[in-house]
């Protein structure tokens, strides 16, 4: 199949994808790969070696593929670069050069090359594309309950590559080991620097402060959040006595509303009057002018 697909035999639109199975097929058996990783500012230019690339080797042939994620596109392929980087790279057996690159250009690229001996040799370049991170986000409760967990969090999204975290309370950049700290040591938290996670497990009173975080990944000037209080509390024990008592009392009315109701008949049936016997006599005569009741009904 990657032999048709190289000397053109199928269709414009079924070639790219059989070039690449084909391709993937062969730089699997018994290539020889390098890999090496670059960072380059954003908006910047990018050059990206083909390692794999013998000059020995007669009438080679080369293909460059991109993969990010799961994602896995041609590149340069079929002595042409695809679509949309004909007008954004420029191409030489032994480099690609970008004019210039944006974040979205973060990846894996991959140049694989076959020579007509079946000799085959691929490497990997992995390009982190330098984004100073943005102002990144604390997450804060504003009150907690000592001796309960309370998580604080800090996100941020734009940072290439991913930034580290640090915490600070009241101003004070506050320790990965609380206990190395003589203002921090009374305090119980672990701290996370990669996901931004602070975690006070139990949290007790000395905690409560004003939190604010940092992101900084060595691209540009590390972005600090806005400050958040959080107020560590005990648990109202009055606040939840008396809630009790009000709901006790709620169900206390409620029930007697309902005995009152039920003494009182509202909630009982009607008697069933359909099997009362109704006697009429009817009047023998009357005299006009006169009335006087002449009929009677007894029940």
């Amino acid at each position: 199949m990657a032999g048709a697909a190289r000397r053109g035999g199928p269709g414009p639109g079924t070639r790219p994808l059989l070039l690449l199975l084909g391709a993937a097929a062969v730089s699997l058996v018994g290539a020889q790969v390098t890999s090496e990783t670059k960072e380059v500012p954003e908006n910047k230019p990018a050059n990206i070696p083909c390692l794999a690339y013998r000059s020995s080797w007669s009438n080679p042939r080369i293909e460059w593929k991109f993969q990010k994620g799961s994602s896995l596109i041609l590149f340069y392929y079929g002595g042409e670069l695809t679509e949309p980087y004909k007008n954004r790279v420029q191409f030489s057996p032994t480099t690609i050069r970008f004019s210039t690159v944006t974040r979205e250009d973060t990846g894996k690229y991959i140049c694989e090359v076959v020579g007509d001996g079946s000799q085959i040799a691929k490497s990997e370049v992995n390009l982190i594309v330098q984004v100073p991170p943005s102002k990144p986000v604390a997450h804060v409760p504003t009150s907690a309950t000592i001796g309960s967990k309370a998580v604080l969090r800090c996100t941020e999204t734009d940072g290439s590559p991913p930034p580290t975290f640090r915490w600070y309370k009241d101003s004070m950049l506050m320790p990965a080991d609380p206990k190395t700290s003589l203002t921090f040591r009374n305090s119980s938290y672990t701290l996370d620097p990669a996901t931004g996670e602070l975690i006070f497990d139990p949290l007790s009173g000395f905690d409560t402060g004003d939190y604010y975080c940092e992101a900084t990944n060595n691209v540009g000037s590390p972005q600090t959040s806005d400050v958040v209080r959080m107020e560590a509390s005990k648990v109202n024990v009055g606040g939840v006595v008396a809630a009790v008592v009000v709901l006790l009392m709620v169900l206390a009315l409620v029930a007697f509303g309902i005995w009152f109701a039920y003494s009182r008949g509202f909630f009982s049936k009607r008697k069933d009057t359909a099997g009362k016997k109704v006697i009429y006599s009817q009047p023998s005569h009357r005299s006009e002018g006169e009335f006087k009741q002449t009929s009677s009904f007894l029940v």
